[in-house]
């Protein structure tokens, strides 16, 4: 098993706008390396796409359940997901039933800020609140 190294220590620069462009240029760096990564992991998705895509279409038909190769046994398995074909009827369910736990617990930001825009300023949709997301701005100069 291999050995842990320890996390290397970050060293912050004392002064705030050098601190400003060290982040500039790190965050530069990472998504060019993130790029790089990318182009090299994408012909790899795409095989495994195509590789999955053939026995998902292929084993079936052969009226095998699966297959063994060298490394590994392959299967297809299924499995139901759920979807809403009649959000009406759904909301009424969630609503007689008290089953909210049914839905997610994210809101559409975007569609928030455009009711908030289209109702006013002063107006609140009842139930929300906000709280401050702080970041920290890059522009290059």
């Amino acid at each position: 098993m291999a050995r842990e190294t320890a996390p290397k220590k970050i060293k912050i620069p004392k002064n705030l706008a050098q601190c400003a462009d060290r982040l500039y240029n790190v965050r530069i760096e990472r998504l060019t390396q993130s790029r790089k990564l990318d182009a090299v992991l994408e012909p790899l998705k795409l095989e495994e796409t195509a590789l999955r895509t053939h026995l998902i279409d292929t084993l079936p038909k052969s009226e095998a359940a699966g297959i063994t190769g060298k490394v590994c046994n392959a299967t297809i398995t299924s499995k139901d997901v759920p979807q809403v074909k009649d959000w009406d009827a759904f909301y009424a369910f969630i609503k007689k039933e008290n089953a909210f736990h049914l839905l997610g617990r994210a809101i559409n930001a975007e569609a928030v800020e455009e009711m908030q825009e289209h109702k006013g300023k002063k107006w609140k949709m009842p139930g929300m609140g906000t709280f401050k997301v702080i970041n920290v701005s890059l522009k290059k100069v």
